[in-house]
């Protein structure tokens, strides 16, 4: 059975001692497609070296996360994004968004970042990869200025409720559902099997977010499997249907 993790920071100093036994597991599971968000330019290094290692398992996207949009650097970390992508070939523009969570100051040039890295994807025709916490209203602002058919991808860890998710789709975004889905106060079980599985793809966000019973520990890509478990189950299909379609998701907004 193959399986996708469409958000994994494998990168992340947290795999440090042990990435290469990490991400062996991460195959002998059959995760066999593993995309890689950027955050700043300050791990674009670590990523080009990933892609190195693994070829054929890892693709990269490029983008400025929300939370690393500053007044003094963002201007010059946007000028990089647009750099690297007229050099290198990516599968996406994220992680981007607004994040309103940690820094409510920089709403006016987070969203102004969003807004840009929106139509570098446009120019690029690459989906885009989704940020959002304690922003629904505000990312949705956004997406409303740029909505068409040139914009798609993935409202990556995916925790509003069911009328956001309905907006998120409206968008020709997927939602990308990952451990919060096996936490007993996660809500988004409680009705996601009311949105029609073309629409949902699999996720970590690891090493964040470990899915029951890991939840508080380290995440891995392996455990994209523990997500699709519970998918299985909420949805009363079989792990390789599950497996079957999100697989087919991924590959509709990634292309690969």
């Amino acid at each position: 059975m193959i399986f996708t993790d469409t958000h994994t920071h494998l990168y992340s100093e947290e795999f440090e001692s042990d990435q290469v036994e990490m991400m062996q597991r991460a195959i002998e599971n059959g995760v066999q497609k593993l995309f890689v968000p950027s955050i700043d330019s300050s791990y674009t290094e670590k990523m080009y070296d990933l892609k190195n290692k693994y070829p054929e398992n890892v693709h990269l996207m490029m983008g400025l996360h929300p939370c690393y949009v500053k007044p003094e650097t963002y201007l010059d970390e946007l000028a990089f994004v647009e750099r690297e992508l007229e050099k290198h070939k990516f599968a996406a523009i994220g992680e981007i968004g607004v994040d309103m969570y940690w820094d409510k100051s920089t709403l006016a040039i987070q969203q102004e970042a969003f807004q840009k890295q929106i139509q570098l994807a446009k120019k690029h025709k690459l989906p885009i990869n989704i940020h959002c916490r304690d922003a629904f209203d505000e990312v949705f602002e956004v997406l409303e200025k740029e909505k068409g058919d040139d914009l798609f991808g993935i409202f990556h860890c995916f925790s509003g409720n069911l009328e956001q998710a309905q907006k998120a789709i409206s968008y020709n975004l997927k939602l990308g559902i990952g451990g919060v889905v096996t936490f007993k106060n996660g809500k988004v079980d409680q009705f996601i099997n009311q949105i029609p599985l073309e629409h949902i793809v699999l996720e970590t966000d690891s090493p964040y977010l470990a899915p029951a019973p890991y939840r508080g520990k380290r995440n891995e890509s392996a455990y994209v499997v523990l997500v699709a478990e519970k998918l299985a189950s909420i949805y009363g299909l079989s792990l390789a249907e599950i497996a079957t379609q999100t697989n087919k998701n991924a590959q509709v907004v990634f292309g690969v």
